[in-house]
């Protein structure tokens, strides 16, 4: 069986959360933990705030981010991510409704590991989190938490 892993969404549409949520649910025991804006982001990678209490906030194996965020945009959230080298080992998959190449290109050239866009229905949503599971949890090896300092 394959080991569970830590996620961290960061998503502020209620709708995209509980999407995600339950295609998680309908296809692994991964622990998805939601930030539902930039600085709520940051706050738990960073383990301060409501997240300095020890285990409220384990070091995430993987980050799915949306791009347009109150507070703190995806942008700053992977510029500031990617600027720490505690943090900066942590794959980011943008997960963002638009498809406007500028967006794409200023993403990858912040550091983004992968640039998705939204599906519209929730059974595209489902297959594209399959999808991302098989490729970044199953095949792909992910560089050890204690890298980061967890």
């Amino acid at each position: 069986m394959q080991p569970a892993f830590d996620i961290l969404l960061v998503e502020d549409n209620p709708a995209d959360v509980e999407i995600t949520l339950e295609a998680f649910r309908r296809s692994s025991n991964h622990r998805v933990h939601v930030a539902r804006d930039g600085e709520e982001a940051m706050d738990f990678l960073l383990r301060r705030g409501r997240f300095a209490r020890p285990g409220s906030a384990p070091r995430p194996d993987l980050v799915l981010l949306d791009l347009n965020l109150p507070k703190k945009n995806g942008y700053e959230v992977l510029a500031e991510v990617r600027a720490l080298p505690e943090l900066r080992h942590i794959p980011i998959i943008v997960l963002s409704t638009s498809d406007r190449e500028e967006d794409i290109v200023r993403c990858y050239r912040s550091g983004a590991n992968n640039y998705l866009t939204k599906p519209v229905q929730f059974e595209e949503c489902v297959r594209l989190i399959a999808q991302v599971q098989r490729y970044w949890l199953e095949l792909s090896k992910l560089p050890p938490k204690r890298l980061g300092g967890a």
